[in-house]
Formats: C-alpha cells, structure tokens, sequence
C-alpha cells in the first residue's frame, strides 16, 4: 500500500475570507474640518467594491489597527471608494496622516445599509449631527440620481460651530439640485448670522408630509434619540424612521460579540435599524 501525500493547506482567499483586508492604495486626501479628512481610495486588484448606501467597511492600516468607518462615497462608483474619517484615535490618527501612495486594508462591506429606495414616492428627510453627514452623503447621492422618483428631499444639519460644518461647499450644489439644506450650529461666534440651536429644533419647521416621510438619522446617539422623537412626534411612522447606530465593532461579522446591544448585533443587524425596533433599547442606560 502506497502512502500518497497530502497536499499542504493553501492561503485562504480574500475573496471569502471576511477577516482577511484587500489591500487598497490611497489616492487623494482632502481636509474637511481641522480634524475631519476625506480619503480616496482605489482597490490593488482593480475589483470594485460593490456597496449600499449605509454600509461600512473595517479599515485600518498596518502596525495601527482597524476600524469600522462609514462608507461616505457613491454607491453608483463603486471603484472608487471614500471614507471620511474624524481624527480621534490611533487607528484613525494613523489613517488621517496617510499620505497618496499608501496602502491600507479594508475589510467589507457590512451591515445593512439605508435601503433608500423605500422611500420612492414620497419625500425624504435626513438629519445628520456632526459628522452623521457622512454615512448620510451615499444616500443623498442616490436619490439625486433617481430624484424624479422623489418627492420634497430635506436635509437638516447639525454641527457644533460653523467651523465644523462637514462638506461646506458640497452643501451649496445640493440646493442647487433642489434639496431643502437648513444647518445649524451649537455655537455661533460674534457676528454669526447663521441659525444657532440644536439640530432637533429644526424637525418642526421642515417641509415634508410626515404621513409620506422615509427620514434617515445619523450623529451622536443621544441627538439621534431626541430627533427619532420629534420625527414620530412630527408624525413619520417609527417604522419609517432609521438611525444608523455605532458600537464597538471588531469583527464586522456578528462573531465577536463586541457591538451587542441586548440581542441585536450592531455590525450585521445594523447599523442602520428602524426606530420601532430600537426606541425601548436606546432608552435603557448603559445597555
């Protein structure tokens, strides 16, 4: 009897290995605030990487680590990929120092994303905080693509001062194409003429009909609670209400346990999730 040898092992493939990064080469960075940098990146391997408005991608850099950062390009270009990135963090500190011609690893896409056809039909209103406006921009960018599919499209923008308010050009060409833009600040300095207040003060003033509403929320998580209540206070449904949650991620693939909250897991059952489904969780402390 022969004894016949058994091949060894190959490397896994990144193309089905969820936890292994492709390689993505950095083209072009942009500051957007003093600490807020938007990167352009483009795949080694030329593949694109397909991905839905509301997704996020683990991204990282080598000896630094990786973390979960929203998708902030358009779905419509999917060869080209965008994430803009506060600096707050080793990861992201490392990630915001990149320069063009540098590689890093992305991991993805995951989660669900906004599903922003839904609202087809009716109108739409997006309320961002801070750098919410982000993962909300893919979504903005595909209904200006199908807008005769639309109604009114509103977008209500909180930052702290005008200083950090994100995408401050692209603001103006989003009127342009017929969005409702109202920002606000926290904090104006002397001489500021712009609307001073919180971004939820702005909910009861906007022009949509509530009963045909898809809203789409996105900041801090205690901004988003109180604009979820004055949305459905509004009247929008609470189903037709959608935040888009932050937790802990690590793995991106529900392993890890890390982004629980009670029995959902933030990086595959979100992060996008209906206010119906998270109301009583997110009023619970420490959960």
């Amino acid at each position: 009897m022969t004894t016949q040898e058994v091949p060894a092992p190959s490397a896994a493939d990144p193309s089905t290995d969820p936890m292994r990064p492709r390689p993505f080469r950095l083209l072009a960075h942009r500051f957007d605030t003093d600490d807020t940098v938007t990167v352009r990146l483009e795949p080694v391997d030329g593949v694109p990487l397909a991905f839905e408005a509301g997704q996020y991608t683990m991204i990282g850099m080598l000896g630094a680590g990786e973390v979960p950062i929203s998708i902030s390009g358009d779905p419509a270009v999917p060869d080209l990929l965008q994430h803009t990135i506060r600096d707050v963090g080793g990861v992201t500190h490392a990630l915001v120092r990149a320069r063009p011609g540098d590689l890093v690893g992305v991991r993805g896409p995951y989660g669900r994303g906004w599903s922003v056809m839904d609202g087809a039909g009716g109108d739409v209103v997006l309320v961002a905080g801070g750098i919410g406006l982000a993962p909300l921009r893919p979504a903005l960018l595909e209904i200006l693509a199908h807008r005769h599919r639309f109604g009114r499209v509103v977008v209500l923008y909180g930052a702290r001062t005008p200083a950090d308010i994100l995408y401050a050009d692209t603001l103006d060409s989003w009127r342009s194409d017929g969005v409702d833009v109202a920002e606000i600040v926290d904090y104006g300095p002397p001489g500021y003429r712009g609307r001073v207040g919180r971004v939820t003060t702005l909910v009861p003033r906007a022009g949509f009909d509530p009963a045909n509403t898809l809203a789409l929320v996105c900041g801090p998580e205690i901004m988003m609670r109180y604009a979820a209540a004055a949305l459905a206070d509004r009247g929008v449904p609470p189903g037709r209400i959608r935040l888009s949650l932050e937790r802990n991620m690590k793995c991106g693939i529900g392993l890890c346990g890390h982004c629980q909250l009670r029995e959902l897991f933030i990086c595959t059952d979100g992060p996008v999730l209906p206010w119906s489904r998270v109301e009583a969780l997110l009023r619970v402390k420490e959960v």
